[in-house]
């Protein structure tokens, strides 16, 4: 069983435990602005846990991110235990890629069923939404950040997100269920295949509680607030990579530590 204080504790959760769409969405805001979305161990050469007690002493007791695989499965499994109805789902991330490319099917999410199906996603990098989206509904969806919506075309299912005028792809997906030996294989091609997107580039990021974002990917760190605007600016050396990682998102890595940052 997970320790649900201790995540709490780690989340600055302090709502309802009862399974409403309220504490659902309080859930999910907490989750993305505390527990930062990262890859570090990917390009650290480290091989990637999917079982329970490793992901709680990897995000929760020693303060550390993750990507969808961990934190999707962290989320999927407090859900439960508070007495949701969920259903882990696969996906294909296609945010900045062209619809004429295929990615992979590498990503996981969690589907809630409340009054209605819900899609909760913690583990999109630095798109995850910060509220659950519904899954019946294709009009523009309002969260503490970004609008949302999702686009049905040509038998799929496209999770989008808004800035200004335009909307991006963040993901599409079809509602297949993605049952453990699915997402143990897709984490193995995440963390370890040669041409997986995180074996080859730097990507950590969390949702900043004024509505803005804090991202790094390689050696660019981008603040960027409600509106889209970012400050973006080129961090230097590998040591200052590690003061920004604690600064920006409570991650501290030993100072001997030397990321292979491309």
């Amino acid at each position: 069983m997970l320790d649900l204080d201790a995540y709490f504790a780690r989340t600055g959760y302090t709502g309802s435990r009862a399974p409403t769409l309220e504490t659902l969405n309080g859930l999910v805001a907490a989750h993305v602005q505390s527990i930062p979305f990262e890859n570090l161990d990917v390009l650290l050469g480290r091989p990637i846990s999917l079982e329970l007690r490793d992901i709680e002493q990897k995000l929760i007791a020693s303060k550390r991110g993750g990507y969808c695989f961990e934190q999707n499965t962290l989320l999927l499994h407090v859900l439960e235990q508070l007495g949701f109805k969920v259903t882990p789902l696969s996906a294909r991330v296609r945010y900045q890629r062209p619809r004429e490319f295929t990615p992979p099917r590498t990503h996981v999410f969690v589907r809630v069923e409340l009054d209605q199906p819900y899609l909760a996603d913690v583990g999109v990098g630095a798109m995850s939404p910060t509220a659950a989206l519904r899954l019946n509904e294709e009009g523009e969806q309002a969260t503490p950040h970004e609008p949302r919506r999702l686009l049905r075309e040509n038998g799929l299912i496209y999770h989008q997100v808004r800035f200004g005028d335009s909307w991006a792809d963040v993901c599409e997906f079809t509602l297949e269920e993605m049952p453990t030996i699915d997402r143990v294989v897709a984490n193995w091609f995440t963390s370890a295949h040669p041409e997986s997107h995180f074996k080859n580039r730097l990507l950590v990021a969390r949702a900043a509680p004024d509505g803005g974002r804090v991202t790094v990917l390689n050696r660019e760190l981008s603040l960027r607030d409600r509106s889209g605007h970012a400050v973006k600016t080129t961090i230097e050396s590998k040591e200052r990579v590690l003061e920004v990682l604690s600064k920006h998102f409570g991650i501290d890595l030993p100072a001997d530590t030397r990321l292979p940052l491309p």
